[in-house]
């Protein structure tokens, strides 16, 4: 599972003057469930996932990955996670063969086990069309799938999807949701962040809405829409951050 407790982020603003990133953020994700994180730009999302990915340490507050503290045993935590990301780069003088070998060794697995993880990743994810072609010339959802293999390659617990569909057709996203629900349903941690509330009725068992850097509610997207006296998802959000017409202009 992952798990955040009272997580706090300051970084040095442009002006000098402190920017709370995030402020005392806790929630927890389990298996077998998609945990939503929501939030416009800006509310923090980003430095939420860069923390539970160990690219950052949080100034207060402990989060862990399947046990492993994000601090201090990031190694364990990446071999946990699969990240997904809707700008996640892939190398473009490789194929996808070659780069899915790349990291498949930089995970440990060699030879024949490395060989059947790719072509059962190759098979799933219908990559057989372009797998031996450079990256350079796929087009964005073919490398978001190459992307998604990447992150499955070493069979980790825990997924992280940041905006997986950002830029995606809709056959393509399609492609994504459905591997996003084959994962839950093979028991895996699943941390959803999207701007896409279709996504979210659709996929999220559990949605923490954040805004400013901090949670400000946390429920089933049915609670939540109850909760707000709300019709769809996207309404709920918009009053949960107490959204006004005009806020934008």
């Amino acid at each position: 599972m992952i798990r955040a407790d009272h997580l706090t982020k300051t970084f040095a603003g442009t002006d000098r003057h402190p920017v709370a990133a995030l402020k005392d953020v806790s929630f927890t994700a389990e298996p077998g469930r998609v945990f939503g994180l929501l939030g416009v730009n800006g509310a923090g999302k980003t430095t939420c996932l860069r923390i539970l990915a160990t690219l950052i340490t949080p100034d207060q507050g402990v989060a862990s990955v399947q046990g492993y503290n994000v601090a201090t045993q990031p190694t364990e935590v990446r071999r946990s996670l699969g990240f997904v990301s809707g700008s996640t780069a892939v190398f473009g003088r490789l194929t996808p063969r070659e780069m899915l070998a790349c990291f498949g060794q930089l995970n440990g697995l060699q030879g024949a086990v490395l060989g059947d993880r790719i072509e059962a990743l190759v098979d799933r994810l219908n990559l057989a069309p372009f797998a031996d072609r450079l990256c350079d010339q796929l087009s964005t959802g073919q490398k978001q799938r190459v992307s998604i293999a990447r992150a499955m390659l070493h069979d980790p617990p825990v997924l992280i999807f940041d905006e997986p569909t950002s830029g995606l057709d809709v056959v393509t996203a399609q492609t994504v949701m459905e591997w996003i629900e084959d994962v839950r349903e093979a028991g895996r941690t699943v941390l959803l962040s999207t701007h896409v509330m279709s996504e979210v009725d659709r996929l999220c068992d559990e949605v923490a809405v954040l805004h400013e850097g901090r949670i400000c509610a946390v429920g089933t997207p049915e609670a939540l829409r109850a909760s707000t006296d709300s019709r769809t998802m996207e309404e709920s959000f918009l009053r949960t951050i107490g959204y006004q017409r005009g806020m934008g202009e």
